[in-house]
C-alpha cells in the first residue's frame, strides 16, 4: 500500500517530490498539454494501482485461495523500500542531494498539497460512482514480456525439434557409418604395425645385432688375419670384375 501511495504521488511520500518537481517544470515551461497528460497518468496509477487492487483484494468475492506469507528476505526488500519511500516524502533535501543540479523547488505548499490530495480525492470518488463499470474481468493482459515468453518458447520448440533432430541425424550416421569405417582403418593399422613394420624394424635391428657380433670375432688383431681377408677379397673381385666382364 505504501508504494501504491508513493507512486501515485500522495503527500509524504516520494512520488510526492519527484511528481510534483516533474509537473511543476512543465507548468513553468507552459506545457499545459504536458501537464494534463501528467495529472491523467497521477488519477491513472492511483486508480489502478492503489484503489482497485487493494478494493478488490480485500473486499472483493472471495476466491477461497489462501495465501501465504512472503519469505524474510522479500519482508526486508519491501520494508526497506518502504522505508526510503517514507524518508524521501518527509525529508525532500536527501533526495535533491542526489540530483546532479540544485534544485529550488518547495512541496510542502498549500497549492501543491490540496491540489494532490484534491486529484486523489476526485479519483476516489470516481471510483465508487463506476465501480458497477469498471469491476475486473477474467481476461489476459498482454505486456512487454510476451514478446520474451513467445521468444522462449520459439527458441526451445527449435531446439527441441530440429536441433535434436539435426543432433540425432549427425549421430546415427557417425554410429553407423563413421565409426565403422573408422575402426576398420585402425585395426588394419594395427596389423601392419604389429606383422610388418614391427617385423621389418625388429629383423633390421637382429641382423646389426649379429652382423655387429660377427665383426667383433673378425677383428682379431693379427695381421695374418687381415692379409688373408685382402687376399680374399682382391680375389672375389677380379672374380666379379671376369663375370661381369665376360
Amino acid at each position: 500500500m505504501i508504494g501504491g501511495f508513493a507512486i501515485s504521488g500522495f503527500p509524504l511520500l516520494n512520488g510526492f517530490i519527484s511528481k510534483g518537481m516533474i509537473i511543476s517544470a512543465a507548468g513553468h515551461d507552459h506545457q499545459a498539454l504536458i501537464v494534463l497528460i501528467l495529472l491523467m497518468a497521477a488519477s491513472g496509477t492511483f486508480l489502478s494501482t492503489t484503489i482497485k487492487i487493494p478494493y478488490y483484494m480485500f473486499f472483493g468475492k472471495a476466491s477461497k485461495i489462501e495465501a501465504k506469507e512472503p519469505p524474510l528476505n522479500m519482508l526486508i526488500g519491501m520494508g526497506i523500500a518502504a522505508v526510503l519511500c517514507l524518508l524521501i516524502g518527509i525529508y525532500p533535501g536527501l533526495f535533491y542531494g542526489l540530483l546532479p543540479y540544485p534544485v529550488h523547488f518547495e512541496p510542502f505548499t498549500a497549492d501543491h498539497v490540496t491540489g494532490s490530495l484534491g486529484l486523489l480525492m476526485a479519483t476516489v470518488l470516481g471510483f465508487f460512482l463506476l465501480l458497477k463499470v469498471i469491476k475486473p474481468e477474467h481476461h489476459i493482459s498482454l505486456d512487454v514480456d510476451w514478446f520474451y515468453r513467445m521468444g522462449t518458447r520459439i527458441f526451445l520448440w527449435f531446439a527441441r525439434r530440429p536441433v535434436c533432430a539435426y543432433e540425432g541425424f549427425i549421430t546415427e550416421i557417425s554410429n553407423t557409418v563413421i565409426l565403422p569405417v573408422i575402426y576398420f582403418f585402425a585395426r588394419v593399422g594395427l596389423w601392419i604395425d604389429r606383422n610388418i613394420v614391427d617385423l621389418a624394424v625388429n629383423s633390421t635391428a637382429n641382423f646389426v645385432i649379429n652382423m655387429s657380433a660377427f665383426v667383433r670375432r673378425v677383428q682379431t688383431g693379427l695381421v695374418q688375419h687381415y692379409a688373408v681377408g685382402m687376399v680374399i677379397g682382391i680375389m672375389l673381385i677380379i672374380i666379379i670384375y671376369s663375370l661381369i666382364g665376360g
